[in-house]
């Protein structure tokens, strides 16, 4: 190891930006663990996030390599970050290896506004975004979804939403999955799921979820970007959050089955977060069906919050919608698992590919790409941290070739939560914002302090570390104006 970082005995660098954890790491491990980091990430490398590369390295039926993202670091059983392909036969599906904050995800909208048309109006755009969409621990919604609306929600996902108006047949044709992933069984989702998300639809949350107003500061790919229809100085708006309330108690249900799963179908595990069991299995099969639903809940929450923030603009901009041409650019999921086809030694496989904290990123001519975008690859979105830049890149053809067409997510934090309210006070970082132009609005200046720019890595190196990989290459950087934490 010739470069300054932690002591990591046995890690080996194989390339500038990848290194890799050998079978022989841990005891058990069927594949090497891959982690992408520039010699700057590799110094807030956590042995423990590692050691979470090797220990899901020793999971039946895992495919070519347990990897981390550059903005990794450790989660609950997989590290955040964490991507993992596990033959849909003889594989496994485990929650750690999707989260609890099932399809916790980004949204981009684009508008026909500069960022000059909103001088002098950003701090009453956020106030109004703040009282129009619902955020905070527990936060409650104007909408009370009855038991066949949730129903539909879990099986229809976005287009739930926008047949009944809250949006239009394009938001679907520009999102992951038009906003639905299929598989879904609601019958596997509790009773206190239901009773979590029936309140919760069109609200941000808490955590690091965010209402962002930014602006195209620099364009890196006219030609991928013109297909974004972005350009620069161009006003844009991002949504980050997931499946609130019913996405982690359905987490929380199942984890306690698939526990139980784990002796049953006798599988050794380094660590009992990797609860999993046979992809096949009932117990398997359940908790997919469930995620899905929650997945599908989660993209709903997200095209309601975007009707919400198109509303707040036409009442603020003075124009209506078409003016304002607040299209969805794309909406990528984060933590999900799914069912796909992959180029696995030679041959196709049908693999569930787990992305915890980690992007999708398929390239130009993929199928599963929408056909707006279907000559330069599918958007990828990067979030910055309040006051530090957000990306949007491409997929590109090394994506699949090596992370199951799989970026990273976001920053990736150096720092817990508590350790960040030790550290900061919210109301000295909103100042240390306002004075480089940007608002921040929200319930407490705790919740501030524990998202401040100083608790994340770098984004521009994280994501430099994927353009460089070719796994997605850079089309814009996007500069905040103003924040709404949740």
């Amino acid at each position: 190891m010739d470069t300054e970082g932690p002591e990591i005995e046995g890690l080996e660098r194989i390339d500038n930006d990848i290194w890799q954890v050998p079978i022989g790491y841990k005891p058990g491990m069927r594949v090497p663990g891959r982690i992408y980091l520039s010699d700057k990430l590799f110094t807030n490398l956590e042995k423990e996030a590692v050691d979470q590369v090797a220990n899901v390295a020793t999971l039946p039926g895992i495919q070519k390599f347990s990897m981390a993202m550059p903005d990794a670091h450790v989660g609950y059983g997989f590290p955040i970050g964490g991507v993992a392909a596990f033959d849909a036969e003889e594989g496994v599906i485990s929650p750690g290896g999707v989260g609890f904050d099932i399809n916790c995800g980004v949204r981009l909208i684009r508008s026909n506004l500069e960022k000059s048309d909103v001088d002098g109006k950003v701090n009453d755009l956020l106030d109004s975004l703040f009282k129009a969409v619902p955020s905070g621990v527990g936060s409650k919604s104007r909408i009370r979804a009855s038991e066949s609306e949730l129903e539909a929600i879990f099986t229809n996902g976005s287009r739930w939403a926008v047949e009944q108006g809250y949006g239009v047949e394009a938001d679907l044709t520009h999102c992951e999955g038009e906003g639905c992933i299929e598989g879904s069984d609601p019958a596997q989702v509790s009773a206190k799921a239901h009773k979590r998300g029936r309140p919760q639809l069109g609200t941000l949350g808490s955590g690091n979820h965010f209402l962002e107003l930014q602006y195209v500061d620099e364009i890196y790919d006219p030609v991928a970007a013109e297909a974004f229809n972005l350009k620069q100085g161009q006003l844009t708006f991002m949504v980050h959050c997931g499946s609130r309330g019913a996405g982690h108690q359905v987490c929380t249900d199942h984890l306690r089955n698939l526990t139980r799963a784990v002796e049953k179908y006798k599988i050794d595990l380094p660590d009992k977060q990797l609860a999993c069991a046979p992809a096949q299995s009932e117990e398997a099969q359940a908790y997919f069906g469930a995620m899905a639903s929650a997945a599908n809940y989660a993209w709903t929450n997200r095209q309601i919050i975007m009707h919400h923030c198109r509303e707040v603009f036409e009442q603020q901009m003075n124009m209506d919608v078409d003016e304002l041409g607040l299209d969805l650019v794309y909406d990528v999921a984060h933590n999900v698992a799914k069912l796909e086809e992959h180029d696995v030694n030679g041959g196709k496989k049908q693999v569930y590919v787990h992305r915890k904290g980690a992007t999708r990123a398929f390239p130009a001519g993929h199928p599963d790409v929408p056909q707006a975008y279907r000559d330069v690859g599918q958007p990828v979105l990067i979030p910055g941290s309040m006051g530090t830049p957000s990306y949007v890149l491409c997929g590109k053809q090394s994506a699949m070739d090596v992370s199951f067409g799989s970026a990273c997510h976001g920053a990736g934090r150096v720092m817990s939560r508590s350790g960040a309210k030790h550290t900061f006070r919210g109301e000295e970082i909103q100042k240390d914002l306002s004075g480089q132009g940007i608002s921040v609005k929200a319930a407490h200046p705790s919740v501030i302090a524990e998202e401040a720019p100083g608790v994340y890595k770098s984004s521009s190196e994280v994501v430099d570390v994927v353009h460089r990989l070719g796994i997605a290459g850079k089309v814009a950087k996007l500069m905040p104006l103003g924040v709404v934490k949740g």
